[in-house]
């Protein structure tokens, strides 16, 4: 209830008017049943303006380092998260992968959306990087289709390490549903996960006209990070 007020009477009504985002493809997202939207990840925003255009109701798997955030931002943060439908995840691997695993497989059991970003981070340039396979893990356990989502812009709005976003349009182009049937009962093959994957990366380049990199974005910031120190 309070995401629906939210977003139809309060911020939803106020970020349409000052960044008037446009969106190409609308029709491609089923009206009923579980699908897996997977996005590019430019920004923060990504988050906030994908939900804002869609009819259906949006589960994303966001990092918990954003539940844990002190003082008064922290608590706005958290709270806006639970309300628009993020659900925290330890990013850390191992066990905590699987449990990822399992409560994004949880939400399409259910016949809900569920937003993924491939990349695993947001990108440190703009450019987009290889994709992880837990997308392809979540696609043929789930018996789902995906839907590629460019997010077109947004890293412009709100760049790495701003707090304050700057007002310009933004867009949202919705691709035509992925269907990886054809591999069902394979979720155990590396190579077919991997295979599925960088289908998913070559259609989401397509539709965003982003640079491809093939190695992972949080290398990237890793050595990024490593000539600071």
């Amino acid at each position: 209830m309070f995401y629906w007020f939210m977003k139809n009477f309060v911020a939803g009504p106020l970020l349409k008017t000052v960044f008037r985002p446009w969106v190409t493809g609308h029709e491609n997202i089923p009206k009923t049943g579980g699908v897996i939207l997977a996005s590019n990840h430019l920004s923060f925003v990504d988050s906030i303006f994908l939900p804002l255009v869609m009819d259906r109701r949006i589960s994303f798997l966001a990092k918990s380092d954003y539940y844990t955030a002190r003082g008064p931002g922290g608590w706005f943060v958290k709270n806006f998260l639970k309300a628009t439908g993020m659900l925290p995840i330890d990013r850390s691997g191992g066990k905590a992968s699987e449990a990822s695993l399992q409560t994004g497989l949880g939400v399409l059991a259910r016949g809900e959306v569920l937003g993924i970003y491939p990349e695993g981070t947001r990108s440190p340039d703009g450019r987009m990087y290889r994709g992880r396979t837990g997308v392809a893990r979540m696609i043929l356990e789930g018996h789902v289709a995906v839907v590629p989502v460019a997010m077109i812009d947004t890293e412009k709005v709100m760049p790495i390490g701003k707090k304050i976003p700057r007002v310009r349009r933004i867009g949202i182009v919705i691709g035509k549903p992925l269907d990886f049937s054809r591999f069902e009962g394979m979720e155990g093959d590396r190579f077919i996960l991997r295979s599925v994957t960088d289908e998913i990366m070559y259609e989401l380049d397509h539709l965003s006209g982003q640079e491809y990199v093939d190695v992972y974005a949080s290398s990237i910031k890793e050595k990024q990070a490593s000539r600071t120190r």
